[in-house]
């Protein structure tokens, strides 16, 4: 999420979620902070959106939450994805449908729409321009020249743009340490021909939700075999419904049947195309590696990773992978076969793009610290002197005046987090706590006490969970909890608080040098 001021007016580009994780235990999503806007709501004139991934859309509903009426911008697809969205949260939004080569007008922005391709339709980069100077931001994008949907980057576009003057270019950082050119999404097709070709029983392919090129593969490749197709997933079935209604998918005459046919069918007839490439505990691969889905995977099965394995979840992947084989499934993935490409620009297209737009200044966006840095270095290579790149972390702020821009400071920018119901409710304090009860486990002591006697009524008695060590091994503390109880009371400590932080220091210490454990340690004494 991108906010864009000028003249007291505000513009957003994307609003996605982060998703979480391992360090981050029963986390739903990440949102962005959105305190900066607190009491701004009435300044902001409208959403851009610049594709439909989850990362750039999925925390929409959150915002609209405390303004439902942003204008929202964006190409027919993106919007029909979101607006399903904000359907399940009771959301009716204003949105505006814009295509390549649109112009319009939010506020003091000039805004002006370019074509670009990435591995879900109808992308778009964005140009505003303002007085203060120019900007254009690609969104995610790569530059196929053999798209499926034969709609490739508008560099012609994006030369005129430059040959105007682009004051500041931000630019998709996901692959800029990736040498070369991004494969083209072409080069999938034969593969998965062959590997239908081959397969035996059933064959399961996981995707992203929303990757319609992938799915628009399968279609193919499942028609071309005389297999049938039946997606698995609220999400998959739900894009890829918008998907065909739109003219996006192509669906071949009856090769698409319901989920619940599948099993009327030979196994060498079927193709499930489910969600999960990434590990997700909750999407359908996973739990079919678990053994708790319907679908139950077995000996022969073939089973397709059309995706990029995303930083950080790689455990998780080798996880299901390892299920899935030893349910006896073959297993195809990016490692061993050539079943995804990506939807970023590598390092010899943004190479392009930099010679063609010839930006008077550059800020990498999108990616990690790590590509950025490397996105900042194609830049200078070509020319962009080294005070005119600016690398900027979550909520920096860049100014952007005269045409030259640079960090000025920062605004708090922290980590939201939505867990179940709740929004923004569990802090990093939290996580330390659940992350401490998954390594270390827990420790509570009961104790009943008279202050005004000075005596211990009952207990203390201790409860283990999660530490190996039994209760019994805990014996030899009591008396020593007891006595530093007795200690504090007999000094004037009647406070039940300060009782407890007693026992937590007694207790700990004696863990800590006995059993080599941190544990939580959660006291309750009640006074009477």
């Amino acid at each position: 999420m991108t906010v864009f001021e000028y003249r007291g007016k505000i513009l957003i580009v994307d609003c996605g979620v982060l998703f979480p994780e391992e360090e981050q235990p029963g986390i739903d999503l990440i949102l962005p902070d959105f305190s900066y806007l607190d009491g701004r709501m009435d300044d902001i004139v409208g959403l851009v959106l610049t594709h439909g991934h989850e990362d750039h859309i999925g925390a929409v509903p959150y915002l609209l939450k405390r303004r439902a009426d942003i204008p929202i911008l964006g190409s027919v697809l993106t919007l029909a994805l979101i607006e399903a969205k904000l359907k399940e949260h009771r959301i009716k939004a204003t949105t505006r449908v814009v295509k390549e080569d649109d112009t319009d007008q939010l506020g003091p922005f000039d805004l002006e729409f370019v074509a670009v391709n990435h591995s879900i339709p109808d992308a778009l980069a964005v140009c505003i321009r303002t007085g203060a100077g120019t900007v254009l931001h690609t969104g995610d994008f790569k530059m196929d020249q053999l798209p499926l949907d034969r709609r490739i980057t508008d560099l012609r576009a994006f030369a005129r743009l430059g040959e105007e003057g682009i004051d500041l270019f931000l630019t998709d950082s996901t692959n800029a340490d990736v040498p070369g050119f991004t494969s083209s999404e072409k080069n999938i097709g034969p593969v998965l021909e062959t590997l239908f070709g081959t397969a035996e029983r059933r064959i399961i392919v996981a995707s992203f939700a929303s990757h319609v090129h992938r799915v628009q593969q399968v279609l193919e490749a499942a028609n071309a075999h005389g297999r049938k197709v039946a997606l698995v997933g609220r999400s998959m079935v739900r894009n890829m419904k918008i998907a065909q209604d739109l003219g996006y998918l192509h669906v071949p005459h009856g090769v698409l049947i319901d989920l619940k046919d599948v099993d009327k069918l030979p196994d060498d007839q079927v193709v499930l195309m489910c969600t999960g490439s990434q590990g997700e505990p909750m999407a359908a691969l996973s739990r079919m590696a678990a053994g708790s889905h319907r679908i139950e995977v077995g000996e022969g099965d073939t089973v397709i990773l059309a995706s990029s394995l995303i930083p950080g979840n790689e455990n998780a992947v080798f996880r299901v992978i390892n299920g899935l084989m030893k349910l006896g499934a073959n297993v195809i993935h990016k490692g061993n076969a050539k079943v995804h490409v990506s939807g970023h620009a590598s390092a010899g297209e943004l190479l392009y793009c930099y010679n063609i737009v010839k930006p008077r200044g550059v800020m990498p966006v999108h990616g990690e610290w790590r590509h950025m840095l490397a996105n900042a270095q194609l830049a200078m290579d070509t020319g962009v002197p080294e005070d005119h790149v600016v690398l900027a972390d979550d909520g920096w702020v860049v100014d952007l005046k005269d045409g030259r821009a640079e960090v000025v400071g920062a605004v708090d920018c922290e980590y939201v987090f939505v867990d179940g119901s709740s929004v923004g409710e569990v802090t990093e304090a939290d996580l330390r706590d659940r992350r401490t009860l998954a390594d270390e486990g827990f420790v509570s002591v009961f104790m009943t006490v008279d202050s005004k006697r000075g005596e211990i009524l009952a207990g203390p008695i201790v409860h283990t969970r999660g530490v190996a060590e039994s209760d019994a091994v805990f014996d030899s503390i009591r008396p020593k909890i007891e006595s530093a109880v007795k200690d504090a009371l007999a000094s004037g400590t009647k406070d039940e608080h300060r009782l407890q932080q007693v026992i937590r220091r007694t207790l700990g210490r004696w863990i800590s040098s006995k059993l080599r454990r941190k544990p939580m340690i959660v006291p309750m004494v009640v006074i009477v």
